[in-house]
């Protein structure tokens, strides 16, 4: 009889491989306890994060902490029921409110995390018969949302605008298109040129999806992200983004200005079939979203952190994934995922934590240390953060 983790066999080897080497797990990190949004002891001792997706810092904010204790006195631990049902309470309605206002937009659809929101989302707009165009590095919520609505899902090249436009013009006449783009890649923390492609989608008829989840907050003149900053924000059809990066809470949302849109709440089966989010995270997620309304001076601050530590590991050696500094993101280059691993255990004795990615997950079969660098990150912090990539690429092997 065949078992059915015979599949998993290739990745089972890996990891007994690599941990038969004698490195630390590194997909198995415990924080026991968390110090702020930047520090936590981790395996016993402090150490500096820079693996967190928490852009802003908004995790221990004084003002989103009160909110969500309040929630919780107030209305309990769960709803128990889907959005539809008994799952809306006043705080789910606020946190849609102040999306509606953060991004300027008539509509708003809380998911209950940021991989529903784009499975749900796309998996409705786009089914049998119609089109997506999308590019080659989606992000899996993103692909899972294409098989689950049965499209016809036409990739193209990373970033490519010529060969999108090529798959736009192979679709045939008629038929329903859906381009979908990200404005922030989170493996390589690159930018999408959205301008250019959002104009060629036009041209072609179709509707345009922006998942904008790692530029939220940070990028553009009010945060909304990558499209805002390449003004063309007021064409995308459909901007997907989540609560659990520089909101610092966990939930996914849709914003749009169609006038249809508000029938997607009784359509899109990961809206309907799941529970909403609790009370208390609804409330600090609608916190940090009008606080982060008015966070230009952290904006600038991330920016400069990103410039620093871009700037501070290209000049000892350290092969980075983009040429300049594009977003909170800053992945490091390694040669494989054997000395990957060996880097990222000499960061972490360092004090060091950042995020170890590779394949599938990665593109192009590439290893690297991804690093997320946050708004509470102080300019000291970002200086003992580049020193410490210096000791550790040392010992590792990966610069002279």
């Amino acid at each position: 009889m065949n078992d059915l983790f015979d599949k998993f066999q290739p990745m089972i080897d890996l990891r007994a491989g690599l941990l038969a080497s004698g490195v630390e797990d590194p997909f198995g990190l415990v924080m026991e306890r968390v110090i702020s949004p930047t520090v936590a002891i981790c395996n016993g001792r402090e150490t500096i994060l820079l693996g967190t997706y928490n852009y802003m810092g908004m995790t221990f904010d004084p003002d989103v902490i009160d909110a969500g204790k309040e929630a919780l006195d107030d209305f309990g631990s769960g709803t128990t029921g889907s959005r539809v049902l008994n799952g809306t309470y006043i705080g789910h309605k606020q946190v849609e409110e102040a999306l509606k206002e953060f991004y300027a937009m008539n509509h708003a659809m809380v998911f209950s995390t940021g991989y529903q929101a784009n499975l749900g989302i796309i998996s409705t707009m786009a089914g049998k018969g119609d089109y997506i165009v999308l590019d080659i590095d989606s992000h899996a919520s993103i692909w899972d949302g294409c098989k689950m609505g049965d499209a016809e899902v036409v990739p193209f090249k990373h970033n490519d605008i010529e060969a999108m436009e090529k798959r736009l013009k192979r679709i045939p006449e008629g038929a329903g298109k859906l381009v979908v783009l990200e404005g922030v890649y989170s493996m390589l923390g690159d930018i999408a040129p959205l301008e250019q492609m959002i104009g060629i989608a036009k041209k072609h008829g179709a509707m345009v999806l922006v998942d904008e989840a790692h530029s939220m907050g940070f990028i553009g003149p009010n945060g909304r992200g990558v499209a805002e900053d390449q003004g063309v924000l007021d064409q995308v059809d459909f901007v997907i983004g989540t609560f659990s990066k520089s909101v610092g809470t966990v939930g996914g949302f849709c914003v749009s200005n169609h006038p249809k849109f508000e029938i997607l709440r009784l359509v899109c089966r990961p809206y309907v079939f799941t529970a909403s989010l609790p009370p208390s995270v609804v409330a600090t997620a609608a916190t940090s979203i009008r606080k982060l309304m008015h966070a230009g001076n952290k904006r600038a601050h991330l920016w400069e952190n990103s410039k620093t530590l871009h700037k501070g590991l290209k000049d000892r050696g350290f092969q980075l994934g983009t040429d300049e500094p594009q977003s909170a993101i800053i992945s490091v280059m390694m040669p494989d995922l054997e000395r990957g691993a060996a880097m990222w255990e000499a960061l972490l004795k360092e004090g060091l934590y950042v995020n170890l990615a590779r394949p599938p997950a990665t593109p192009a079969n590439m290893t690297l240390l991804r690093c997320s660098l946050c708004a509470e990150h102080s300019a000291e912090q970002v200086q003992t953060i580049i020193g410490m990539f210096e000791r550790a690429g040392k010992v590792a092997g990966i610069i002279g």
